[in-house]
């Protein structure tokens, strides 16, 4: 399934695409099942659903695809394009990671488990990603937490990042 964010842009010229950054997003917070993340990754949410909307009204954010629990896949920016996932953020000194890398989101809690669907998604959609673009290799393949540390603790300390790369 494929619904365009509006959030996005060009990334700079000539920037190889060479790392994976891993999210985790639950919306409202660790309610799951909804269509929550679609609408506010295409700046459709409707705040007066839940409180914490109010909290994130005007955050303006995408990623490249979205894994919900069932497993579905839904792409909301063309690999090729910048999507705007890891905020303030860098990767081995090298800043702004939105510039050279694919977010993929989970729908997910940072203190939750993932799904086996979610988990077979993910491998599959890896595995096309690294045959599109060889600069990304597994130890280019990390968590939100490692690029925004000060910021961020997704996907959570119960990702199974054993069982996700040794699939790869």
């Amino acid at each position: 399934i494929y619904k365009e964010s509006p959030n996005f842009n060009d990334r700079p010229h000539n920037q190889e695409i060479n790392l994976i950054v891993i999210h985790s997003i639950s919306l409202p917070p660790k309610i799951y099942n909804s269509n929550h993340i679609e609408k506010f990754f295409l700046n459709k949410l409707d705040v007066s659903l839940h409180s914490f909307y109010q909290e994130i009204e005007d955050i303006k954010v995408s990623a490249h695809i979205l894994i919900k629990r069932s497993g579905e896949v839904i792409q909301f920016v063309p690999f090729n394009k910048r999507a705007w996932h890891a905020g303030e953020s860098s990767y081995m000194g090298v800043p702004d990671c939105n510039n050279y890398a694919i977010g993929i989101e989970l729908e997910g809690s940072d203190d939750d488990f993932f799904s086996d669907e979610q988990y077979n998604s993910l491998i599959v959609a890896t595995q096309e990603i690294l045959k599109e673009y060889p600069m990304i290799k597994k130890d280019n393949i990390t968590g939100h937490s490692n690029v925004a540390p000060k910021r961020k603790v997704d996907p959570g300390k119960n990702f199974e990042w054993d069982k996700y790369l040794s699939s790869l």
